[in-house]
């Protein structure tokens, strides 16, 4: 009797951890599966981007537009974001580096960290914060107040009106400010280095010259083209897929720069081993 007592009493424990367990699994495969199915769409997306970039023309002058609002107003952003990053850094590794009385190639490894990492990586969170929110407002706006209908209303193709500009601005800007945020980026650890281990700037472009290859710099830069298309992508797919009004607005911002800065982080590792096969 006591046998069967503890049997009834030990069963429902036993369901309630599976029971647990399998929510748990459920709760995790919704939240994967929904990802896979988004990041479905945004592939969908760019594969269309690049059929009606040879079915449409171009607006040159929408383009450079784009470039004006997407590069040259994220100039400032990013290499504020770099300089103190290059000095921050420079700051940190003299500290460790004096217990070995080797403050002097501090130089050595900010040039290779920010030109291989830090500087493409920061650049693409900045413009994720910045241009992909954007991004997904403007065109998030334009879905609730039924413009992109009435493109399409004309016979006109959203995507080469709004995605197709948008992308290749992307693209295209943000290698370029990631080269401008490395060069940035080590000036401000030259200025920590010099003044904190007492070192010429010769001297510390020396090291860098020393250190950082081609390779390193190819690299780096290269991967920022894959985060530029990243960022449009999901930017504008995300405004386009944008209900609920002025909510739907809202959330749709906040969605776009938390999914940007995930695909940054997840494709960087990727990116880098690709590299690093080369």
């Amino acid at each position: 009797m006591t046998d069967k007592k503890k049997h009834k009493n030990e069963e429902p424990q036993e369901l309630t951890v599976q029971e647990s367990i399998q929510k748990i699994l459920q709760r995790w495969g919704a939240v994967i599966w929904d990802f896979v199915d988004y990041m479905g769409g945004v592939a969908l997306l760019g594969v269309r981007n690049f059929q009606v970039l040879f079915v449409y023309p171009l607006d040159f002058r929408y383009i450079i537009k784009q470039a004006y609002e997407i590069g040259v107003k994220s100039f400032t952003l990013t290499s504020l974001v770099a300089i103190f990053t290059g000095m921050v850094m420079a700051l940190q590794l003299i500290v460790g580096l004096k217990r070995f009385g080797l403050e002097l190639y501090t130089g050595q490894i900010v040039g290779v960290a920010i030109t291989r990492e830090l500087g493409p990586v920061l650049t693409a969170l900045m413009m994720a914060s910045r241009v992909g929110s954007g991004i997904a407002a403007e065109i998030g706006s334009m879905e609730v107040s039924e413009q992109i209908l009435a493109i399409r209303a004309m016979g006109g193709s959203p995507i080469a009106k709004l995605v197709v500009p948008r992308i290749l601005v992307t693209m295209v800007v943000t290698p370029i400010l990631t080269v401008m945020s490395i060069c940035i980026g080590i000036v401000g650890g030259m200025i920590v280095t010099m003044s904190e281990a007492g070192i010429t700037s010769r001297f510390y472009f020396d090291q860098i010259k020393s250190t950082v290859q081609v390779y390193d710099f190819l690299s780096g830069v290269g991967k920022t083209i894959f985060f530029g298309f990243f960022i449009g992508a999901i930017a504008c797919y995300q405004g386009l897929n944008t209900t609920k009004g002025t909510k739907g607005v809202g959330d749709a911002t906040t969605k776009t720069v938390v999914i940007c800065s995930i695909v940054i982080f997840i494709s960087d590792f990727f990116l880098t081993k690709l590299f690093l096969l080369f």
